[in-house]
C-alpha cells in the first residue's frame, strides 16, 4: 500500500493559518496598524475602499525595511520580534508570531513600498496568493505603504460569507479605535471611499477619548490612577450619571494591547453598585501596566485573551480604585445647602420680644343652624345615595385562592382566572390571584411586551403619527453610529421619529412618536442607535424589530413607579391580549405563577 500522507506546500498552509489570523478586512488593518506602531511610526494613515474588499492601504512614517527583510517578512513565522521561547514571556511589542504579512498574502493581492532613513532607494514588492510576481527598486518615502487588494480572491467562500459594506465597516472602525486609543501619541487618520472618518491629533489621552467619541463625553469622565507592586493602573471611568443600557464605551487595556476580560468588568460593575440602575452601564476606559513575564497573551491570534498572574488581587486593587475615583470626586448624591435663589427665611433675634400667635374664631357659629342648601338632582335623603350599595368586605383566604385543576400558560385562561385586585410589591412586580396560586408579573418587562406589540403593528402604516418638538435637540453620534444611521433612520422615520443631518455625526430630533412624551429624546435616539449598531441585521424587519424593542425599553414603566389598581388591572389584560405572555421580545420571564400546593408545603 503506498503513502498517503504527506506535507502541505506552503501556499495551502498559509491560506489554513489565514482562516485564523485574518478573518475579514478589520484583521487585515488591526495588523498592519500593529507592526506600523512597532516600527515607531509618528503618522500612520489608514484607507479603505468598498470597506476594505477592494483595497486597504496603511502608510505609516515607521523605520521602514530593507530589501531581504521586506521579501522575509512575508515568510511564515518570520519576525524581527522574538529570538527564542523565552521571549513570549518578555513582550514590549504588539506582535510577535510572524503569522499576519504571510496570512494576508496568502488571501489576496499586496503591494509594498518600504524605506529605511538610512538607504537612498526603496523596496517595490508584489505578492499575490503568496507568489511573488514582482521586486523592484523604487522611491518612496521613509516607512512603509501597504496596499491590500482583493481580499479572499482565492478563497470565494471566505469573501461570499462576508457582510455587508456597513457592518464590515463598522468592525473596521472598532479595530481601528481600540488601537487609537492606546496610543495618543501617534496621529491616525482614516478614511473610506474618500471619505474621512477619523483625523486625530497627537495629544494626552484624554484629549484622544473625547476625539474618538465625542466631546460631550469629556464632562463624564472621572480619572483614576494607582501604583502598586502588582501593577499600574490608569485611565478612566465615567460618572453614575453617564450610564445607559446600551453603546456604553467599556475598553480594558494591558500593556498597550486591547483585552476582553470579564472578571476585571465585575469589578467595575460592583464599584457602581446602588449608584447605576439595574442593567445600565457605565463607560470606561482602564489601562493596565504589568510585568510581560506575569501575564500570557500566546492563547488565540488575535490576541484579546489574555491570562494574569494574581488575578485576584488586580481585581481588588480595580474595585478599590474605581470605589475611590468616585467617592473623590462626589460623584455620591449629597445634601445641597446652595441658598441662592432659595426662599428667605428670617433669622431669630434675642432681641425681639416674643409674641405668640393668636387665632381668631366666632364661638357662636353652629354648622347646624345654618340656611339648608338647594338639593341636587331632586334627593331628599342622603341615605338614598347608598341604597343598593353593598358594605365594604375584606376578603378571606379561601376567596383569593380556590382550589382548582393545573393552571393553563394561556392569556386566555388566565385573564378568566385572575383576580380584580392587585397588589404592588416593592413598585417592581404586581401581584394577583389566580384560581392555582398567585401570580407575579414584571411591570417593566410587561410594559416592554406591551409597547413592543403595539410597535410591530405600526409595520403596515405608511408612518406613524408624530409629535413635533417646541425645541428640537441634537445628538451627536460616534463615528460607529453614524455609519449605522443610514440604515436605521428610514425605519425610525416610520415609526415616527423625524431627524436632520447637521453634519459632523450630529442630528437635529424635530419630531418624536406621539406617545413618547416625557422621555429623553437624545438618549432615546443613541440606545436605538446604539442596539442597531451591535445586532448586525440582515434584512428591514430584523432592524425594525430591534428598533421597536429598544424604544419599548425605553418607554415602559420603570421600576419604582407606583400604580393604582385601575392601572395595574389595564397593564394586566393588556399583556395578556399579546401574542406571547411569557416572555420579553429579548427572551427574559415576564411572570411566574406561584401554586396553592407550593405555599402548602412552604408552610407545613
Amino acid at each position: 500500500m503506498s503513502d498517503i500522507i504527506q506535507l502541505l506546500p506552503d501556499s495551502v498552509a498559509n491560506q489554513i493559518a489565514a482562516g485564523e489570523v485574518i478573518q475579514r478586512p478589520a484583521s487585515v488593518i488591526k495588523e498592519l496598524v500593529e507592526n506600523a506602531v512597532d516600527a515607531g511610526a509618528t503618522t500612520i494613515n489608514v484607507l479603505v475602499v468598498d470597506a476594505g474588499r477592494t483595497s486597504i492601504q496603511v502608510i505609516d512614517n515607521g523605520c521602514g525595511m530593507s530589501e531581504t527583510d521586506a521579501r522575509l517578512s512575508f515568510e511564515r513565522h518570520a519576525t524581527s520580534k522574538i529570538r527564542q521561547a523565552a521571549d513570549l514571556f518578555a513582550l514590549h511589542t504588539m506582535g510577535f508570531r510572524g503569522e499576519a504579512l504571510a496570512s494576508i498574502a496568502a488571501v489576496a493581492q499586496v503591494e509594498l513600498k518600504t524605506r529605511m532613513a538610512t538607504e537612498e532607494v526603496g523596496t517595490h514588492l508584489s505578492i499575490a496568493g503568496s507568489r511573488v510576481t514582482d521586486q523592484e527598486p523604487c522611491s518612496c518615502p521613509v516607512g512603509s505603504n501597504f496596499v491590500i487588494e482583493n481580499l479572499f480572491f482565492n478563497v470565494p467562500a471566505r469573501r461570499k460569507f462576508l457582510k455587508s459594506n456597513a457592518t464590515e465597516l463598522n468592525n473596521i472602525v472598532t479595530a481601528f479605535e481600540r488601537i487609537a486609543l492606546v496610543y495618543p501619541q501617534i496621529a491616525f487618520t482614516l478614511h473610506s471611499n474618500g471619505t474621512e472618518i477619523f483625523n486625530l491629533k497627537r495629544g494626552n489621552l484624554r484629549q484622544r477619548i473625547v476625539d474618538v467619541f465625542g466631546k460631550r463625553l469629556n464632562q463624564d469622565l472621572l480619572p483614576v490612577g494607582v501604583e502598586t507592586t502588582i501593577c499600574k493602573l490608569t485611565g478612566f471611568v465615567g460618572k453614575p450619571e453617564s450610564a445607559k443600557k446600551k453603546g456604553a464605551h467599556q475598553y480594558f487595556f494591558v500593556n498597550g494591547r486591547y483585552m476582553k476580560h470579564a472578571y476585571f468588568h465585575k469589578a467595575v460593575l460592583q464599584a457602581f453598585e446602588r449608584l447605576v440602575p439595574a442593567g445600565e452601564q457605565v463607560p470606561y476606559f482602564i489601562y493596565f501596566d504589568v510585568a510581560p513575564e506575569n501575564i500570557d497573551v500566546n492563547i488565540h491570534p488575535t490576541k484579546t485573551e489574555i491570562k494574569f498572574e494574581g488575578e485576584q488581587a488586580i481585581w481588588q486593587i480595580l474595585h478599590a480604585c474605581v470605589k475611590e475615583a468616585v467617592g473623590l470626586f462626589n460623584d455620591i448624591p449629597s445634601l445641597d445647602f446652595d441658598t441662592e435663589e432659595k426662599p428667605d427665611i428670617p433669622v431669630f433675634g434675642s432681641s425681639k420680644d416674643i409674641v405668640a400667635p393668636t387665632v381668631n374664631y366666632n364661638p357662636n357659629y353652629n354648622p347646624f343652624n345654618s340656611t339648608p342648601r338647594e338639593r341636587r338632582n331632586g334627593v331628599d335623603d342622603w341615605q338614598q345615595l347608598y341604597q343598593g350599595l353593598q358594605p365594604n368586605r375584606t376578603p378571606h383566604q379561601e376567596e383569593l385562592f380556590v382550589p382548582d385543576d393545573e393552571p393553563t400558560e394561556q392569556g386566555e385562561s388566565l385573564i378568566a382566572e385572575k383576580s380584580p385586585s392587585h397588589y404592588q410589591y416593592k413598585a417592581q412586580y404586581i401581584m394577583t390571584a389566580v384560581k392555582s396560586g398567585l401570580m407575579i408579573i414584571d411591570q417593566h418587562r410587561a410594559h416592554v411586551r406591551i409597547l413592543y406589540e403595539q410597535y410591530l403593528n405600526r409595520k403596515g402604516q405608511q408612518k406613524a403619527g408624530a409629535q413635533k418638538m417646541l425645541f428640537p435637540e441634537v445628538v451627536k453620534l460616534s463615528a460607529a453610529e453614524e455609519l449605522s444611521a443610514g440604515k436605521v433612520l428610514p425605519e425610525m422615520e416610520r415609526l415616527g421619529f423625524e431627524l436632520t443631518s447637521l453634519g459632523g455625526g450630529s442630528y437635529a430630533i424635530n419630531a418624536i412618536p406621539a406617545d413618547l412624551s416625557g422621555v429623553n429624546a437624545v438618549q432615546l435616539v443613541k440606545d436605538m442607535v446604539a442596539a442597531a449598531t451591535e445586532n448586525e441585521q440582515t434584512n428591514t424587519q430584523e432592524l425594525f424589530n430591534t428598533l421597536a424593542l429598544s424604544m419599548a425599553q425605553n418607554a415602559a414603566i420603570p421600576y419604582g413607579q407606583i400604580l393604582g389598581n385601575d392601572e395595574m388591572e389595564h397593564l394586566v389584560n393588556a399583556l395578556f391580549a399579546c401574542s406571547n405572555v411569557n416572555y420579553t421580545p429579548d427572551g427574559k420571564n415576564i411572570l411566574t405563577i406561584l401554586k396553592q400546593e407550593e405555599m402548602k408545603r412552604m408552610l407545613g
